[in-house]
């Protein structure tokens, strides 16, 4: 029996790092095991793509090119594949998905974060946004995220959260040793912070209003930054978030209490999360930039770690307080330093930390495979339930 058919259109997948670009690699992952695919996304990314599956490569950069480019190869690959369904991974290819589809007749759906809907740029929120309420079925990653949706002009009946997913690492606390001793950190309180640098996620904020207070209050404290430049973002910073996080390091005095680790490989990120007391998770509460989900606090759960974070977007999804770590209200600075100097005054037993793993097992990728696989299959087997406009 022929499976059905599902083109999907990204820009975002490995070797790229990110949250968007490991949650395609998974959606693609998951979806071959139900269904035929065909891929259109950068060149860089054509290795990603599952062996069973087809990719056609576009130039990654500039987005411009990416997008035109990207458009014309999507209609040739969707008339010659006649998919049943196109997919955009992210709202940035929501309309190379629908031309595709218009193109065939079949199905237009897209995976939305929060950001794909809040982006402050006149041009893509007249021409992209627009393009949402056209969406037969959209995937949405918090609930957040989802009434986000409805303002844009999104049926409800429409959406559907389908949180991110996290891989359950093999539990091996002795790891921590191998990052302290790569850092010469000794047995000095660990916090950390991972993610890619962004204004939204709050770190320069975090080290002028948390940093000075809780330097007094545990003198060995040691946070680590790890992550790059967000550059492929449809919102990235004009001015470096490196070069601020630096500055205000310099400013107050915390070169001895805070590194700025740049990108690093998984296992050193695992380490990195054995290490750890908590993982602070500062986001802030900005107009036109919102922070979709947060999988990174459960991949800290997966790892047994507490995430201390600001109660914004789609972080409550992604947190349950008080089992796997503490929502603060936004911008209580105060209550966060709190928290974080309890976190780090105590130890925890090893039982507590296994324990938040429960709650991560409710996200792991097959959880999310099996949402997303459904509800394809029941749009492409009942392609009227739906006006596609």
């Amino acid at each position: 029996m022929q499976k059905p058919r599902i083109l999907v259109i990204t820009r975002n997948l490995p070797p790229l790092r990110g949250g968007m670009e490991r949650l395609n690699f998974h959606l693609l992952q998951e979806l071959a095991k139900t269904f035929e695919l065909r891929v259109c996304c950068p060149k860089e990314c054509v290795s990603a793509v599952p062996p069973a599956a087809q990719a056609t490569g576009v130039p990654l950069r500039p987005l411009s090119r990416f997008i035109l480019e990207g458009a014309v190869h999507s209609i040739a690959l969707a008339r010659r594949f006649r998919p049943h369904l196109v997919l955009a991974g992210s709202g940035l290819t929501a309309p190379l998905a629908r031309v595709a589809a218009i193109s065939v007749n079949a199905r237009f759906v897209a995976y939305l974060h929060g950001l794909d809907i809040v982006a402050e740029h006149w041009i893509y929120q007249k021409l992209w946004v627009r393009q949402f309420s056209a969406l037969d079925l959209v995937l949405v990653n918090s609930r957040n995220t989802a009434a986000l949706a409805e303002r844009a002009g999104v049926p409800a009946s429409r959406i559907n959260v389908v949180h991110p997913g996290v891989s359950l690492p093999a539990w091996k606390p002795a790891m921590a040793i191998e990052f302290r001793q790569h850092f010469a950190l000794g047995d000095r309180p660990v916090l950390l912070s991972l993610g890619r640098l962004t204004s939204r996620k709050g770190i320069v904020e975090f080290l002028e209003r948390v940093m000075p207070a809780l330097v007094r209050a545990v003198p060995g404290v040691f946070l680590a930054v790890i992550g790059g430049e967000a550059v492929h973002s449809i919102n990235a910073d004009s001015r470096s978030q490196r070069q601020r996080i630096r500055e205000a390091i310099g400013r107050l005095g915390l070169h001895e209490h805070v590194q700025l680790m740049g990108e690093q490989e998984d296992a050193m990120v695992r380490a990195a999360f054995f290490a750890s007391r908590a993982l602070i998770f500062p986001v802030l509460d900005q107009p036109g930039d919102s922070e979709g989900f947060g999988m990174v606090a459960v991949e800290a759960a997966a790892h047994g770690v507490p995430t201390v974070a600001f109660a914004v977007g789609g972080v409550v999804d992604a947190v349950a307080d008080p089992e796997t770590g503490s929502l603060i209200p936004s911008g209580d600075y105060s209550r966060m330093t709190e928290k974080l100097i309890e976190m780090c005054s105590g130890s925890e037993p090893e039982e507590v930390r296994r324990r938040r793993r429960d709650f991560a097992a409710r996200f792991e990728w097959s959880q999310f495979g099996e949402r997303v696989r459904k509800l394809c299959g029941a749009l492409i087997e009942n392609p009227d339930t739906v006006n596609f406009v």
